[in-house]
């Protein structure tokens, strides 16, 4: 094997725009060796220098290739270099899984590169608290959420040595954001999220009791990147998800990219947004993965995810079928899945009724949306958060007639206390009758209680009459055949399932071993509070 200096395909630097066409043109491939010092100077700077130290390899790869010129000492000829060849061989990269590696929920993975720490999701596990998305922990104490595993045991990283750089979120669902007002006043480092999920973490830290999070908020929209530090710098690459602006971060290092994907869906043809950006992913993959940290919660479902367009569709095709009945259609989908909930609420429209959001959760998520111009919900629609003005409008549902309007709440998952559990328990002004319809747009997470929770509901609904229509869903997670298809792109050197249980994670390694991976060499199952050092 042969160590020494990067040879790395001339249109690349050109493109950068670090060497002349005519030099390009003269030379194929370029060896270090070969350049003047001022261009090993251009090319050591800035961003690209950050990429070719990214290339510096101890193997062959696509477009880089380690080449020694006889005679020639390349370290005393570029001291620039010697540091960049130092640095390769003595930064540790340590992958430390603080949670979501033992259940689906409190995700939170921190990245060590030498003594610079990245931080990636701080979220809660819902089902702990028995709580719904309309929840309140603000006045909980972070101490008591660790306890009863409701959020991560970050008390890993004390024995960590390093500086934490950034908390990096990939999108804003709770099990990813929700613990941030418990944790990150710990650590002096900046909020780094899509423009939505950073307005939500903003509303979520003004909300917070108990601790006050100085922590700088930084909004980075996908495709675009946020320098670290000398050695590190972090990418946002558009993919979608159940929640919009989602993105898959991407830490460039210097022995290469490490990719957190944590969660996504390869949807080409998404209801809101763009589809994600394969192109970037397959160029991540020529330049060099080092690790990528994945979600398993589907690995075990064959083909490929639906897109959300089938959904759309299913909603449409039960609700308009609706247009002339007189009873009650009641509509229950996850309130951050703003895609969802736009469907939902141009049906409505569609069938002359009047779209109804109630609960805090679905304010919360709606309006921020609408108001950062990322959706636009129809006008007839109108929107109630606190308990006071939810009760007054099915009051008035009730009174004008509930062939008016349709509502659209939360509580699928059977959540005690959410409005759909209030409904089917006869605990509101609107009351349902026989012939009345409850669509389930949503999926039931998969954990005992939310089954249990979910069963209940549904045999109270029956009981009151309702007529129930299910599985208008689908999922927001990648299938078997999607997680082929991104290896096939990343072609990383190490795999770390994650956002799953054991048996989850079992499973994709299972899969990966299909793909040449080799379990404890380059797969590795991990628990919640372990380390991996990876070079």
């Amino acid at each position: 094997m042969i160590h020494g200096l990067v040879v790395t395909a001339p249109e690349a630097l050109y493109r950068c725009g670090h060497l002349s066409e005519r030099f390009v043109k003269g030379i194929s491939p370029i060896c270090l060796s070969e350049l003047t010092n001022g261009q090993v100077s251009r090319l050591t700077r800035g961003m690209f220098g950050r990429k070719l130290i990214q290339l510096i390899r101890t193997e062959s790869h696509d477009n880089a290739m380690l080449l020694k010129k006889p005679g020639k000492e390349f370290p005393q000829k570029y001291p620039a270099i010697k540091k960049i060849q130092e640095n390769h061989h003595t930064m540790e990269i340590e992958i430390i899984t603080v949670g979501g590696y033992d259940e689906v929920g409190r995700n939170m993975t921190a990245v060590r590169c030498g003594k610079e720490i990245v931080i990636f999701d701080m979220g809660l596990r819902l089902d702990q608290l028995m709580i719904h998305e309309d929840a309140e922990v603000d006045e909980m104490h972070s101490l008591d959420l660790i306890k009863i595993k409701a959020i991560p045991d970050d008390t890993v990283l004390q024995k960590v040595e390093g500086t934490v750089k950034a908390i990096v979120c990939s999108h804003g669902h709770l099990d990813h954001i929700g613990a941030i007002p418990k944790l990150a006043h710990r650590y002096n480092a900046p909020i780094i999220a899509t423009p939505y999920a950073t307005e939500l973490i903003r509303q979520q830290i003004a909300g917070e009791k108990k601790f006050d999070a100085k922590n700088k908020l930084f909004a980075l929209p996908a495709g675009q990147r946020y320098t670290l530090s000398s050695n590190l710098v972090l990418e946002f690459v558009r993919t979608q998800h159940s929640i919009i602006d989602t993105v898959t971060p991407v830490l460039h290092t210097p022995h290469g990219a490490i990719v957190y994907a944590c969660d996504f869906k390869f949807d080409r043809s998404p209801v809101i947004g763009q589809p994600p950006d394969f192109a970037r992913f397959r160029q991540l993959g020529r330049e060099g993965v080092l690790a990528l940290i994945v979600e398993s919660t589907y690995i075990h479902r064959p083909g490929r995810c639906p897109s959300e367009r089938i959904a759309r569709d299913l909603v449409r095709g039960v609700i308009t079928s609706f247009e002339d009945d007189k009873n009650a259609i009641v509509v229950s989908t996850f309130s951050s899945h703003i895609a969802r909930v736009k469907t939902i609420a141009e049906c409505a429209h569609e069938i002359g009724r009047k779209p109804i959001f109630l609960g805090r959760s679905m304010e919360k998520y709606s309006v921020t949306a609408e108001q950062m111009k990322l959706v636009s919900f129809p006008e007839t629609a109108s929107v109630y958060g606190n308990r006071r003005t939810v009760d007054r409008m099915m009051r008035r549902m009730m009174k004008e007639g509930k062939e008016q309007f349709l509502p659209i709440v939360t509580g699928h998952q059977g959540e005690p206390g959410s409005i759909l559990t209030r409904l089917a328990q006869g605990d509101t002004p609107y009351q349902l009758a026989k012939g009345d319809k409850v669509l389930f747009s949503a999926n039931i997470i998969p954990n005992p209680m939310n089954i249990g929770n979910r069963y209940v509901i549904e045999q109270q609904l029956k009981m009151a009459g309702a007529r129930i229509f299910d599985d208008l869903h689908v999922s927001g997670h990648a299938y078997r055949e999607d997680h082929y298809e991104f290896l096939q792109m990343l072609q990383p050197r190490h795999i770390i399932p994650a956002h799953a249980d054991m048996k989850m994670t079992a499973g994709y390694a299972d899969f990966a071993s299909e793909l040449g991976y080799t379990l404890d060499n380059d797969v590795h199952l991990m628990r919640n509070g372990q380390r991996l050092k990876i070079t």
